[in-house]
């Protein structure tokens, strides 16, 4: 048997994260980015193996033992998660687990890639011993020219670019890497190494979708997988982060508005890994693209082969979109068609002028209600997507917002407070301004005890996120929208509702 070259590891910081949220309601989604690099290196011959600590829920203790006993060339932290800010609230668990690698002995090199390192390279490796390197982009080219070494220095990566690491001491970017390009992407990150998951009585049985994907029915939630079949936005929202993994430039903090790049695996590759889940028996899916219903070259033709292999009538999936991109009405038939049942929608504020501002202008006037009927007429669910405390946001907006909500009364909801996420323009510009920022990991977490959103012009953060905690309660004990779960899913569905909203978290600023 060969010598292993890279374990790959998934960390886990869900109880941190989601709080009291973490044991039953909180998705845990298979981690995609392992899985793409994963196979991506042994498409080329090096041996690899993964340990996913958020599915199996084990300890710092019990990784070691395993490292020790798979004795890798080389230990990759695959930082990302199941939401935009995942990257940085998933550093908690990772980098416990890092320092605790090093503190029992463990010489083995240890690297990461993920958005928050993507966001801030020379920030996290003068913050983190534990890290000796790590990747700047996706890190698909470097991770392979890592690998080719005979021997990896940690102290001689100078030659190697799109990676962070330490000369003489201090943090040195190198030239960045290119991404892969698209018409490479079905040859350099050629699927997923599905078999690689760890599972209890079949695959992919340790992984639970949202309660909402999973009709507000526990016994609906698992198995459970995520598949991409694009990468990237071509949007550039002042929010987001999601084309952070673009980066091209050597700046000491990125901004992801600047890498905005879509990519795109073709239909008829991307349709054999649903062929493998299907198989596989996994009928509950999320498809992780920002954008899904944006590029017709690539979406109608996949929708179509889900059709016609008799998929829409098996699988439970749900996808992305924005409110201003999903309005014709024969499209819709055939998403639904193909079996994706659910739309997350980024609705974001019920305010146009505030929708403009934070997406750069590059958001359309759409009738917001018009829309959501479309949707609704095509048999397609609607997981609404707000944000309280957006640049412009006042109490007056936000309780229209939330107002509006309650008017559509779609079947999922789901309101973050806007948060200065490393890697979003909001957080340079934070930076910038010498505006207060959350001072752990934890505090860019949408749940997290420690969590602090932005404040606006006229709000603290405080008021933000209280806003926000109340309003989910507010929402899902609304009468009209609970008749409508228990009208399609039945009781249990809402017993489940009323169960979850048990839950309180706590928020370490509305305690002082």
């Amino acid at each position: 048997m060969k010598d292993l070259d890279v374990l790959f590891i998934s960390p886990g910081s869900s109880k941190k994260v989601y709080q009291g949220l973490a044991k039953d309601y909180s998705a845990i989604e298979p981690p995609t980015w392992s899985l793409l690099l994963a196979q991506s290196c042994r498409s080329v011959g090096f041996e690899v193996a993964l340990i996913d600590v958020n599915a199996e829920k084990i300890t710092n203790e019990q990784v070691v033992k395993r490292i020790k006993k798979m004795n890798p060339r080389l230990i990759c932290f695959v930082v990302y998660g199941q939401n935009v800010n995942a990257g940085t609230t998933s550093m908690v668990g990772a980098t416990s687990l890092s320092n605790h690698i090093k503190k029992v002995g463990v010489k083995t090199p240890i690297c990461y890639i993920g958005s928050h390192m993507q966001a801030l390279p020379k920030k996290v490796l003068n913050e983190e011993p534990s890290i000796d390197f790590g990747f700047t982009n996706e890190g698909v080219y470097a991770l392979r020219n890592i690998l080719s070494e005979s021997k990896i220095d940690i102290n001689n990566l100078e030659h190697i670019k799109g990676i962070v690491w330490r000369e003489n001491g201090s943090a040195k970017m190198n030239p960045s890497e290119r991404v892969v390009p698209n018409d490479r992407m079905d040859i350099d990150l050629p699927g997923y190494a599905w078999d690689l998951l760890p599972y209890k009585d079949r695959p992919l049985d340790l992984y639970r979708a949202p309660m909402w994907h999973a009709e507000y029915n526990q016994e609906n939630r698992s198995p459970y997988a995520a598949i991409q079949t694009s990468l990237g936005c071509q949007f550039n929202c002042e929010f987001c982060m999601i084309n952070i993994l673009n980066r091209n430039d050597e700046e000491e903090i990125g901004v992801a508005g600047n890498y905005s790049l879509m990519r795109f695996w073709s239909p008829e590759f991307i349709i054999k890994e649903f062929d493998k889940l299907v198989k596989m028996g996994v009928e509950t899916i999320k498809i992780t693209d920002e954008m899904f219903l944006l590029n017709k070259k690539y979406y109608v033709p996949l929708c179509e082969m889900l059709r016609d292999r008799g998929y829409g009538k098996r699988l439970r999936m749900w996808a992305y979109s924005r409110i201003d991109t999903i309005r014709r009405p024969e499209l819709l038939k055939l998403v639904r068609e193909a079996g994706i049942k659910w739309l997350a929608l980024g609705i974001e504020s019920s305010d146009r002028k505030i929708r403009l501002e934070v997406s750069k202008g590059r958001f359309e006037d759409v009738d917001i209600k018009k829309v959501i009927g479309q949707v609704h007429d095509a048999g397609i669910e609607v997981m609404a997507n707000y944000m309280f405390g957006l640049p412009g946001d006042t109490k007056e907006t936000m309780q229209a917002t939330l107002d509006l909500s309650k008017e559509l009364c779609t079947f999922g909801w789901n309101a973050y407070a806007a948060m200065a996420l490393p890697g979003s323009q909001l957080y340079k510009n934070a930076v910038e301004r010498g505006t207060k920022l959350p001072d752990s990991y934890e505090g860019y977490s949408f749940h997290a005890y420690e969590a602090v959103p932005l404040s606006t012009e006229t709000l603290t953060a405080a008021e933000v996120l209280e806003f926000r905690d109340k309003a989910f309660t507010e929402y899902h004990s609304y009468p009209p929208f609970l008749e409508k779960v228990k009208n399609k899913h039945g009781q249990l569905a809402v017993d489940n509702i009323n169960q979850m909203l048990k839950v309180k978290l706590r928020r370490k600023i509305l305690e002082k």
